[in-house]
């Protein structure tokens, strides 16, 4: 009996991230770069899937600027995208038009119209402090500051429910229920 073995796969192989075909990338200012809706999405379509590889959180400050390629999928790891492209250029909106569908998963989380930048909410994924930024993004829901402990808040429970990282929805379910007086 011979047993199969996983392919190896190249640090550009497509197979590293999956982005619909219905998104483009372009420039946003600033020297950034953005995802933009070139179709319309329906609400739970399937917009992009992160891939890369995984790192324990003590290697993440030999990664430079390659840091704004990661995503946390556990409480010490994170997924690190090993080419740069589109599902790099996801932004951080407070008011976001996709969110997680498990582990490293977007899909729309309303209908996004051609032309909309696509954006999630970075408290859906994570959990330590290792990306902290003011925000800009101009929601009316903005929360001004965006940290790894924004999981935490009761609102962003309410409105994220399901759709957080598993290991944030593990924490999530580990708190004592809310007391109301």
């Amino acid at each position: 009996m011979t047993r199969a073995t996983a392919p190896q796969l190249d640090d550009d192989d497509p197979a590293s991230g999956y982005v619909s075909t219905k998104l483009r990338g372009d420039w946003i200012g600033g020297g950034q770069r953005g995802v933009f809706a070139a179709e319309t999405f329906e609400t739970g379509e399937l917009v992009a899937v992160w891939g890369g590889k995984i790192m324990h959180h003590s290697q993440l400050g030999k990664l430079g600027s390659w840091l704004n390629r990661s995503v946390q999928i556990e409480d010490e790891l994170y997924l690190v995208s090993n080419v740069e492209g589109p599902s790099d250029w996801i932004n951080h909106s407070c008011d976001p038009n996709t969110w997680l569908s498990g582990q490293i998963a977007l899909i729309a989380a309303r209908k996004i119209y051609p032309g909309e930048q696509i954006s999630y909410d970075y408290a859906t994924t994570d959990g330590s402090n290792y990306d902290e930024f003011d925000c800009q993004c101009g929601a009316s829901t903005c929360r001004g500051h965006v940290s790894g402990e924004d999981w935490r808040r009761l609102e962003l429970q309410e409105r994220y429910r399901g759709h957080f990282s598993p290991y944030l929805e593990r924490r999530i379910s580990s708190l004592a229920p809310p007391r109301r007086i």
